[in-house]
């Protein structure tokens, strides 16, 4: 393969690979409680990462062993250390615990329109922490990003759940995605000069330690960690987060190394509609006019804040400007 389709093509595979993960947490969530899956899949993926670093380190090729950065670990300052820490604490424990028991309360679908508050929720805080510029278009997609949800919220209720449990399914889950957003901007100063393998194997260490200790501490512990015992559950839970955690990472990295950010974040935002299809062919979710309206508007939203530089540049071209 060329490298000039290499970035749209990691793209896709995550946007596939997430929309598949996100049909196979929504079946293992019928058995195992949220935060106990958000330990689980954090520790199968922690497991593949160690392995892909100590291989990557063992090869006989030095630039690939000096590309996966055990070495920098060693010198690492402590404040880089702790703030990719506490971005896997936010970003990736308290973030995915949040977005199963949203995924538990109104499916894969409507999930998979609420996801699309990530890139305008990245560009919010980016102005807010990083004094990143935001445009009119940045402004312009995120509204339309929220009026997608806004009528995604007017949705049919799942079957056995009522429209408050609908709204609080959906708010679990835009607070997920804020979540998300804020510890990957949080991280992002230090990502930029940190090697990929250890930020990464960093970030999942801060998520899930502290899951394991908020496990152990609970009353209910026993049962939180019953989900390590081998079960039927593992047929959906295991490939789910090598899925999701592990080869959608990879292809989402490698998607922006590759490509332009603002095509990688259209195509990565095609999950939203393999979430839809998956959803109703594997899990007969109603794929519904409303749903479908919601998902088209709020990927626009999308595409408009993903390209949001090329269309500022269009229009001062014809003279146009703000500010």
């Amino acid at each position: 393969m060329t490298t000039s389709f290499l970035g749209e093509t990691y793209a896709l595979l995550a946007a596939m690979t997430w929309a598949m993960a996100l049909v196979l947490f929504k079946r293992s969530g019928e058995s195992i409680p949220p935060v106990s899956l958000s330990l689980f899949k954090n520790v199968v993926a922690g497991i593949l990462f160690a392995l892909t670093l100590l291989i990557a380190s063992a090869l006989p090729v030095e630039s690939i062993r000096e590309s996966v950065g055990l070495s920098f670990l060693a010198s690492m300052h402590s404040g880089d250390l702790c703030i990719l820490l506490l971005s896997g604490i936010v970003g990736i424990a308290l973030a995915d615990t949040l977005l199963f028991m949203s995924l538990d309360r109104i499916g894969v679908g409507l999930v998979a329109v609420v996801e699309c508050t990530y890139a305008p929720l990245v560009f919010f805080f980016a102005w807010l922490m990083l004094s990143e510029g935001v445009g009119p278009f940045d402004v312009a997609g995120g509204a339309m990003v929220l009026c997608g949800v806004a009528i995604s919220s007017t949705h049919a209720p799942p079957p056995g759940r009522t429209r408050g449990q609908l709204l609080f399914g959906m708010s679990l889950g835009v607070v997920a995605i804020a979540l998300m957003a804020w510890g990957i901007v949080l991280a992002k100063p230090v990502l930029e000069y940190t090697p990929l393998l250890p930020a990464t194997m960093l970030r999942l260490a801060g998520g899930t330690v502290i899951l394991a200790v908020l496990m152990a501490a609970s009353s209910r512990r026993r049962a939180h960690f019953a989900v390590f015992k081998p079960a039927a559950v593992w047929r959906t839970c295991i490939p789910a987060s090598i899925l999701g955690t592990y080869f959608a990472m990879i292809f989402w990295v490698g998607g922006f190394k590759y490509a332009k950010a603002s095509v990688a974040a259209i195509l990565n935002q095609t999950s939203t509609v393999f979430a839809l299809v998956l959803a109703t062919l594997i899990l007969k979710e109603p794929f519904t006019r409303r749903k479908l309206a919601a998902a088209v508007v709020a990927f626009c939203g999308v595409a408009i804040v993903a390209s949001s530089d090329e269309l500022s540049r269009f229009a001062r071209s014809y003279g146009l400007s703000w500010g």
